[in-house]
């Protein structure tokens, strides 16, 4: 036997999800987890067990924020993000935590991509590298 196995389903996808993904010193982990009225987002670095920035939408600044879910998890987002850049991070790899990439948990990685934190073609690609058209 592998282990236990989730009765929940998204229990399961995270735990199929953690077997591949591990955040490092260099490149951490923008982990985000979704209540049904909050968002919240931190940067863990895996290898010292630390988190190194976080943001969610219950923090005092949020609270007067108008607009739907998704503009806030938007918002909380790019705050993570702000935050990253600020500890001097450039690259991170995006764990959606077993939730479903779409509405809030996509637009909290559109919020990072638009800071240039993640890279277009996901976790094993070369962010560096030139495109096929370019020589």
């Amino acid at each position: 036997m592998l282990g236990k196995i989730a009765k929940n389903p998204r229990e399961h996808r995270k735990m199929r999800l953690r077997f591949t993904l591990r955040g490092t010193t260099e490149r951490p982990r923008m982990s985000v987890f979704r209540s049904a009225r909050h968002i919240y987002v931190q940067v863990i670095d895996d290898d010292t067990g630390t988190t190194l920035a976080a943001a969610s939408s219950v923090e005092p600044g949020f609270r007067a924020f108008d607009g739907d879910k998704s503009a806030m998890a938007a918002a909380v987002g790019k705050a993570a993000a702000e935050r990253a850049v600020a500890k001097g991070l450039t690259k991170l790899v995006f764990d959606r935590n077993g939730f479903r990439y779409t509405g809030r948990v996509a637009a909290v990685a559109t919020a990072a991509h638009e800071m240039g934190l993640l890279s277009k073609g996901g976790y094993g690609t070369q962010a560096d590298s030139t495109s096929e058209g370019e020589e």
